[in-house]
């Protein structure tokens, strides 16, 4: 039998909890990249704006999502200048 998902996240982590953490780091890591591309600056450039070093902007555009908390992202964003919103609904 074929298993259907909403999407990767629900696929592959163990569990519903574990999924949600993910997709919102992936959410969170896709906004950082965005706003880098968007405003044209370097890893250097970025590092220094965001507090972080160089590899780990390296590690942000790679996509590398595992070595991220929600905490240093939302810090992340925060330097950027950016705001976080967060919703919260019923599970389906």
């Amino acid at each position: 039998m074929n298993e259907r998902f909403d999407n990767v996240w629900d696929a592959i982590e163990d569990t519903p909890a574990e999924a949600e953490n993910m997709k919102l780091r992936s959410s969170l890591v896709i906004a950082l990249q965005d706003h880098i591309k968007q405003i044209g600056i370097s890893q250097t450039q970025a590092a220094k704006v965001f507090g972080v070093t160089q590899p780990r902007i390296s590690d942000l555009m790679r996509g590398h999502i595992d070595l991220f908390s929600i905490d240093s992202l939302v810090n992340m964003l925060t330097a950027a200048g950016l705001r976080v919103e967060v919703r919260v609904g019923k599970a389906a």
